[in-house]
């Protein structure tokens, strides 16, 4: 289904937890988006956790003044066993976090929900994409989505760098299963890129292209970057957005309380 004019994923997740508290609040993979809506929240406290400490510094500046005593944000990996040791906390966000965790933790998805589960007092969250990327749909707002995410992670792994890895649904919904969790719901909705969905994958390759030491190369790769931004600037005028695939959100509880 498609989301209504001016909803977020957020604004599902707080539909879902309906009149529940959200007590104690985990950001399990915090940005931008998700500390700005969770600032809004009523919370006793919240943790905001991110692998990046580029990141961290980004979403301290943006709670600045709004942070409370109890409030903290922690930069560390999931891997590590003595992150958040012996914490628990009452609601749990996994916004986009298994597509991140290639980037800090490569080949370790399956065991993030396990990892997660003794911190998860009452519900989890995980919002998540389904896989758009090497598909080639039949439509051309899905070809020019799919060709966008094609060459954004090609001039990511010339950079050096590790994409994104998204995984479907149904893939979450097993894994959470496996590592203890009853879901209580999932919904999929529609996605309508646009100009800044364009324009920030772009922008992307662009400041990638600019570490590559064959010049020639980037000059070429470059030119390209530039004739696509301008051919998906006209598909998504002439469509009104670019409409392909689905966002996923999921709640979950642990099966029996975990030890703590």
């Amino acid at each position: 289904m498609p989301l209504k004019q001016g909803n977020t994923l957020f604004d599902i997740v707080a539909t879902l937890q309906g009149d529940v508290p959200w007590g104690r609040f985990l950001d399990a993979g915090t940005g931008r988006g998700s500390l700005s809506w969770l600032l809004k929240q009523d919370t006793e406290a919240w943790t905001a956790v991110t692998g990046a400490s580029g990141m961290a510094d980004s979403v301290r500046a943006l709670a600045e003044g709004r942070m409370r005593a109890q409030d903290r944000i922690v930069t560390g990996n999931w891997m590590d066993e003595r992150l958040l040791e012996g914490e628990r906390y009452d609601t749990v966000l996994a916004d986009y976090l298994v597509g991140a965790i290639d980037g800090f933790a490569p080949y370790w998805q399956d065991r993030i929900f396990g990892r997660l589960r003794p911190l998860v007092g009452q519900r989890l969250y995980v919002i998540g994409l389904e896989p758009y990327v090497p598909y080639f749909p039949e439509s051309a707002a899905g070809r020019m989505v799919c060709e966008i995410g094609r060459l954004r992670d090609a001039c990511l792994l010339l950079a050096g760098e590790r994409p994104y890895r998204e995984y479907p649904a149904d893939w979450v919904v097993r894994h959470l299963q496996q590592a203890g969790f009853r879901v209580l719901d999932m919904q999929r909705y529609g996605i309508r890129y646009g100009a800044r969905f364009i324009d920030s994958q772009l922008d992307m390759c662009d400041q990638r292209l600019a570490r590559l030491r064959d010049r020639s190369l980037a000059v070429s790769l470059s030119t390209h970057v530039a004739e696509l931004r301008q051919r998906a600037r006209a598909l998504d005028d002439a469509e009104g957005g670019l409409r392909h695939g689905h966002d996923y959100v999921i709640v979950a509880e642990p099966v029996s309380p975990a030890a703590g």
